[in-house]
C-alpha cells in the first residue's frame, strides 16, 4: 500500500489539491496500478517487437505532390497590415 506521504507528493508534483477522503481513496488506486505494472514486469516479452499501435496501420493520406497554389497577392490582399511580402505579426511584448 502506498502511505499518505507518497500519496501527497505525488499530489503536489500534479499540482492538485486533495482532502483526506481524497488522500485515502488514491493511495489505495495508486497502489492498484503500482500492482498492475508489477504483474507486466513479470511477462517474458524478449521474443514480443515493440510496436506503436495495437494493429497495422497505413498511412491514409494523399501524397504529398507540389501543386498550385493561392498567388502571394491574393493571400495578402485581406491582411490589416502586410510587410515585406509576408504578414505582419505583432511582437510578444507588444511592442
Amino acid at each position: 500500500m502506498i502511505d499518505r506521504d507518497q500519496v501527497l507528493h505525488v499530489a503536489r508534483l500534479a499540482r492538485l489539491r486533495l482532502d483526506d477522503q481524497e488522500v485515502e481513496r488514491m493511495s489505495g488506486e495508486l497502489a492498484t496500478i503500482l500492482d498492475h505494472i508489477d504483474k507486466i514486469g513479470e511477462l517474458d516479452l524478449d521474443d514480443v517487437e515493440p510496436t506503436s499501435h495495437v494493429i497495422q496501420v497505413e498511412n491514409v493520406l494523399r501524397p504529398d505532390e507540389p501543386r498550385p497554389s493561392l498567388p502571394r497577392e491574393d493571400a495578402l490582399a485581406q491582411a490589416p497590415d502586410p510587410a515585406e511580402g509576408g504578414f505582419r505579426v505583432p511582437s510578444p511584448g507588444g511592442a
